[in-house]
């Protein structure tokens, strides 16, 4: 992937290139935009053309390269420095219902090197009003801190937030009955709860749902996209989930007590077992948060930094020490690790120790959880199978949960008319096309629902120019977020300024949202002021910044 950036950068950087400046000052290289494909994602690859038209008249040179998600994914997560601008989403994980996840792990500094902090922010004032949020235990002092955090994005610019999708997701009444459908807040219909409670009325007892993205890893320890994220939430439990209501409610625990501020005590449920008939122990447990603290997980490791400490007492109580009091420790860590068999990782963390890779990179040939499905098959670019756990405390009502890929939604809804499908969980087309044609089949139900999550554009904050905030604010106030919602998004949809969604009302910033100014006026006034030349022709570097990258 780095021999094709190289490439790619090369050839922006020739002779052709600076025989266009059209003044003294340095002109900027051609950024190259990433996008996935029209018929995988056809609104992030509609809004990505019009961000590039609309970049083009400030006078930049932009090229929009298109690739599938697997290869989007490894060019900008793993080569860090090699890439400009993508087209990125963050899935609305239940998790994420706290707003933690989202402001601490996308942009604290810490997170950079390996974590969710792909673009490089690094901004100290911005550390330490995240760092602040997360000991606030008092709602309306943290709300406050939430919403400071909001503006500084805001003022920043480190990414182009773009919309929060309207998500909407499809399913046959006639296979399952619709009030076993559950409708989690900011999540949707396409959540665990469903996966769980569907209930089937005849003879097809299996859940067949779809995703247009390719499945990269079914792992634990490493958070690769959201296609894999349904399939381990099923296969392996946590001692907490996310509710239906957004709030955190015991799983694999039965409960816990806070001690102090800084101590929770979390009893282990009895019973568990992981899928290979093993016992789920307390040991289990530890064995799990311990392998996100302890660097081979460095994705998960942002969810266990926190923790000082880790005893058992007696047979299933786990005891949690933390370093500093944390508002979201339900949320963000007890309903967000998944808990891993000791005996099935630790030789594998052992021999890994010795190795460049880490966990992340590790493919069980049968992952084992003790969730409420088990793995079967994996047949790569087409599905994977796996079973309903009868043994489960929580045991689904379907037989199976089979995952297919269908890059092409007009195929995906193909099948869902057909029958190939019965749960339509990723659909990237028109939805009043999907609506349509639930009135005609009279067989679907489409329910839509405003998510947490939220497609954005990423700077690479590594690479000049896009390490200036004036630049980034320019770009950014370039594009009219009306216009991706109604003509990439088909109206479903609501424009973003924020990675808070508006489904999380109580921690959203709306002013941050309204009081955004879009325009290419606005764009060009901001380049001028900031001393960038040729704005409106070839874009220039303000007078005494030149142009490295390539040189």
């Amino acid at each position: 992937m780095k021999t094709f950036f190289k490439i790619a950068v090369g050839a922006a950087l020739g002779a052709s290139f600076y025989a266009t400046s059209v003044s003294a000052q340095d002109p900027i290289r051609t950024i190259h935009l990433l996008s996935r494909p029209q018929a995988a994602q056809p609104a992030e690859f509609q809004a990505i053309q019009l961000i590039a038209q609309e970049w083009r008249k400030l006078g930049l040179d932009v090229e929009v390269d298109v690739m599938p998600w697997s290869q989007m994914a490894n060019a900008v997560w793993y080569n860090r420095d090699d890439w400009d601008v993508t087209a990125w989403q963050m899935t609305g994980r239940p998790e994420r219902s706290d707003p933690d996840e989202i402001i601490y792990n996308l942009f604290h500094s810490s997170t950079a090197d390996k974590g969710y902090n792909f673009i490089g922010y690094n901004n100290p004032e911005y550390d330490k009003l995240v760092e602040e949020q997360r000991v606030t235990v008092d709602p309306e002092k943290r709300q406050k801190l939430v919403i400071e955090a909001q503006k500084m994005l805001d003022a920043d610019q480190p990414n182009m937030m773009l919309v929060h999708p309207q998500q909407a997701f499809a399913f046959d009444k006639t296979v399952f009955d619709p009030a076993t459908v559950v409708d989690q807040s900011g999540i949707g219909i396409r959540s665990y709860w469903t996966w769980l409670s569907l209930a089937p009325t005849g003879e097809q007892k299996d859940v067949i749902v779809n995703s247009s993205d390719n499945v990269i890893a079914v792992n634990p320890l490493y958070i690769s996209g959201v296609t894999d994220n349904w399939l381990t939430e099923l296969i392996y439990d946590r001692l907490y989930r996310v509710g239906p209501d957004g709030l955190p409610t015991p799983w694999a625990a039965e409960g816990h007590e806070w001690r102090d501020e800084k101590t929770i005590a979390v009893t282990l449920r009895d019973g568990l077992k992981f899928h290979d008939g093993n016992p789920v122990t307390a040991e289990d447990v530890v064995f799990s948060y311990q392998a996100t603290t302890g660097g081979e997980a460095p994705m998960y490791a942002p969810f266990g930094q926190n923790i000082t400490n880790i005893e058992i007492e007696g047979d299933n109580v786990i005891v949690f020490t933390l370093a500093t009091p944390s508002a979201s420790f339900l949320t963000s860590s007890l309903a967000k690790i998944n808990i891993i068999p000791k005996h099935v990782w630790e030789p594998i963390l052992a021999d890994l120790s010795s190795k460049e890779e880490n966990a992340e990179s590790h493919q069980e040939e049968m992952p084992i959880g003790s969730g409420a499905y088990k793995f079967v098959r994996w047949l790569p670019n087409e599905e994977i199978v796996l079973e309903a756990n009868a043994d489960h405390f929580n045991a689904p009502k379907a037989d199976r949960f089979i995952l297919r890929i269908v890059p092409n939604a007009e195929a995906a809804l193909g099948m869902l008319r057909s029958g190939e499908l019965n749960f339509l969980t990723d659909f990237q087309g028109d939805p009043q096309v999907l609506i349509t044609a639930a009135d005609e089949d009279g067989d679907l139900q489409v329910v839509s629902t405003v998510d947490i999550g939220f497609r954005y554009v990423a700077f690479n904050l590594r690479r000049p120019p896009f390490d200036d905030p004036a630049f980034r604010r320019a770009l950014s106030s370039a594009v009219d977020r009306r216009l991706i919602v109604n003509a990439a998004f088909k109206k479903f949809a609501v424009p973003s300024n924020s990675v808070v969604s508006p489904a999380l009302e109580y921690w959203h910033a709306a002013d941050v949202v309204d009081g955004f100014k879009a325009g290419p006026d606005v764009a060009k006034s901001i380049l001028e002021e900031a001393g960038y030349g040729g704005v409106g022709e070839r874009l220039a570097y303000p007078e005494g910044v030149s142009e490295t990258l390539g040189k």
